[in-house]
């Protein structure tokens, strides 16, 4: 018989789960769905402590899928370092202003940019990309600015921001979904912590 401790635990290993699983698979997610599993249905009650909370899981998930992506060799190593170099300083900034807003109102913002960035993909990408892409002197300057401004958002929303690096990476380097998902963990791993 589940107690109702015992049943709280498994919505909550269930929910890291899911969360780990989407991950893994596509590089990004993992706050998209951990925020509302946490606020929603494991039920922590301070938005904040549930965007923090969830960060550290996507962290660390993303590591584990970062050492698997690196073993595939997926990962574009030198476009993570820029990507993630530019994101990190943008996440402390973003982070500062991130503070200073209701958490209710966090929340709001924070489904409102779910939603923008899911009508992007339904809009769909019609190229597979270009399996020779890199990070050169031509796309480096995009490459910053996409780092910057995921950063930004990373931060403000205390997150880990990889539904938001994959189309990033793939926008400004012209790279394949594998390779971006790929290179996205790093910067995942980074902006989270």
């Amino acid at each position: 018989m589940l107690t109702l401790f015992s049943a709280h635990l498994l919505l909550e290993l269930m929910s890291g789960v899911l969360v780990g699983f989407t991950l893994g698979l596509i590089g990004g997610g993992g706050s998209i769905l951990a925020v509302p599993l946490m606020v929603y249905l494991v039920g922590v009650k301070n938005p904040h402590v549930a965007i923090g909370t969830s960060a550290l899981a996507v962290a660390i998930n993303a590591l584990v899928g970062l050492a698997q992506h690196a073993r595939n060799h997926t990962v574009k190593w030198r476009c993570a370092s820029i990507f993630a170099s530019c994101g990190i300083a943008g996440a402390f900034i973003g982070a500062a202003f991130g503070k200073t807003i209701d958490g209710k109102k966090l929340l709001l913002f924070f489904a409102l940019l779910m939603i923008g960035v899911g009508i992007l993909m339904l809009r769909g990408r019609h190229n597979v990309g270009c399996q020779g892409a890199s990070c050169n002197r031509h796309n480096a300057p995009k490459v910053m600015g996409y780092g910057l401004g995921t950063g930004l958002l990373s931060g403000f929303f205390g997150i880990g921001g990889g539904f938001l690096i994959v189309p990033g990476l793939i926008a400004s380097t012209g790279m394949p979904i594998l390779n971006a998902v790929g290179t996205s963990l790093v910067a995942v791993s980074a902006f989270a912590v």
